[in-house]
């Protein structure tokens, strides 16, 4: 099969499928991979990564921390990273470009707040317009200076390009105004580079990829999840972490939309292999099974404490019904929304998206783009401040026609699934998608859906 290239202006064309049969696996976890480079750099020596993802975020990352000293080897999904520790990191000639990736931005920010010279964090048009001061303002607190764009229409906040002047960090007992990865991460970057405990507190229980990978390299850190709180204390520490070799298992966030169209596309039956499994990732996979989805879970293997298996997820005949996703439900779920909107939108009834106000400052307007989506294929939607409720066609047919991704992956892998069920061709802009899915249509392919 003659793999499809991704250009600035080539189309993924769907028509609606077949049913959907095989065994696949996906590309790297995207949120370990940011980490297992990151970390990798402050290591004792060489990191072997395996399992890498290849997306355009993660490769933002590796150019970012090469630019800082880091030497980064590359083939394919190996990667060897060899370590230079926090003192070892160079002031880069120029701008770090982090890309469309928030994450690479945010956790850099952390990482460089300690560091004794001056940075600058630069991004696309979309990550340009993602507010920064929540990850600004405790770093500011601890003793970094961070200064960004103004923007009249969002008084208060900052905006790319930041500007970090990094020196001597004070720990600090700080709580998260929303339970949120990116920014726990950022502060425990700072927090091992700061002196004395560093305390960090969160309304819910976020993703923990940072404090499984940190404490299986041997960091000063440690979780309290009952408490919703994690803890850094670098006394005594030597500010490198022991090299080792790191397995990034496969991302349940792009094995989402898969899952979802093995769901909705009849007679469907579809296995997604060595994919992530971390409970605090897995709410996408309660929520299908909610609406009552089949699936079969299995774990099979575990690696710096992140659980890993295979998912089965199969069409029964029975139908998708709406639930209402919100509150710690819709946290472990917030990254996979776009796919649980799809299978909404198949599905019997109505489903109710509710506390996901953060998706609003995504890659883009997530909760506005999946209505005009979801809207364009045909679906009723009704748009709320913080989610929408989707009034599902009950296993019908969608629209096809253009996606608008607004430069969102994910809103664009949705829209290609939607397509699937549509008796006219869906067009999907595929440069998009290459942000953390670049091999989604060869998949698609393999599955038997009919993808040009």
């Amino acid at each position: 099969m003659k793999p499809i290239e991704p250009s600035s202006e080539f189309l993924l064309r769907v028509s609606r499928s077949p049913a959907l049969r095989g065994t696949v696996s996906v590309p790297g976890d995207k949120s370990i991979s940011h980490r297992a480079l990151l970390f990798g750099a402050l290591a004792d020596g060489p990191v072997e990564i395996s399992g890498l993802g290849l997306g355009g975020d993660n490769a933002s990352t590796m150019t970012a921390l090469r630019a800082l000293g880091v030497p980064i080897q590359q083939a394919g999904t190996d990667a060897r990273v060899q370590g230079v520790g926090l003192a070892g990191l160079q002031e880069a000639s120029g701008a770090l470009d982090c890309g469309n990736s928030g994450t690479t931005m945010r956790l850099f920010c952390g990482l460089l707040a300690g560091r004794p010279f001056v940075s600058i964090l630069t991004g696309d048009h979309s990550l340009s317009r993602r507010p920064m001061v929540r990850v600004a303002t405790p770093l500011q607190r601890m003793g970094a200076a961070i200064d960004g764009r103004q923007d009249a229409a969002r008084p208060g906040d900052l905006f790319p390009p930041l500007t970090v002047r990094g020196g001597a960090l004070q720990g600090i007992h700080y709580q998260l105004p929303v339970a949120s990865a990116q920014l726990k991460s950022a502060l425990l970057l700072a927090g091992l580079q700061a002196h004395g405990r560093t305390v960090i507190s969160e309304p819910g229980l976020s993703r923990d990829h940072s404090e499984r990978m940190l404490r299986f390299l041997g960091a000063p850190v440690s979780a309290e999840p009952e408490q919703r709180r994690v803890v850094v204390d670098p006394t005594g520490w030597n500010g490198r972490l022991r090299a080792g070799a790191v397995s990034v298992p496969g991302d349940l966030s792009s094995a989402a939309f898969l899952l979802v169209a093995a769901l909705i596309v009849p007679d469907s039956d579809v296995t997604v292999e060595n994919v992530g499994l971390n409970p605090t990732r897995t709410g996408v996979l309660d929520a299908l099974q909610a609406m009552g989805a089949e699936l079969e879970v299995k774990v099979t293997a575990e690696a710096m404490g992140e659980p890993a298996g295979s998912v089965r997820a199969r069409w029964t005949g029975r139908g998708l019904r709406g639930i209402r996703v919100a509150g710690e439900l819709a946290l472990r779920s917030i990254d996979e929304i776009p796919a649980l909107a799809a299978a909404a939108a198949m599905a019997e009834g109505t489903t109710e998206f509710c506390d996901l106000r953060e998706l609003r400052v995504k890659e883009s307007d997530r909760i506005a783009c999946i209505a005009r989506e979801l809207q364009r294929a045909g679906v009723t939607v009704r748009e709320a401040p913080d989610g929408l409720s989707v009034t599902g066609t009950g296993g019908g047919s969608a629209q096809g026609g253009r996606v608008r991704p607004d430069g969102d992956h994910r809103i664009a892998m949705a829209g290609a699934i939607l397509g699937l069920m549509a008796p006219d061709t869906t067009e999907v802009p595929s440069q998009d998608i290459t942000t953390s899915f670049p091999s989604f249509a060869q998949l698609l392919q393999v599955l038997g859906a009919p993808v040009s």
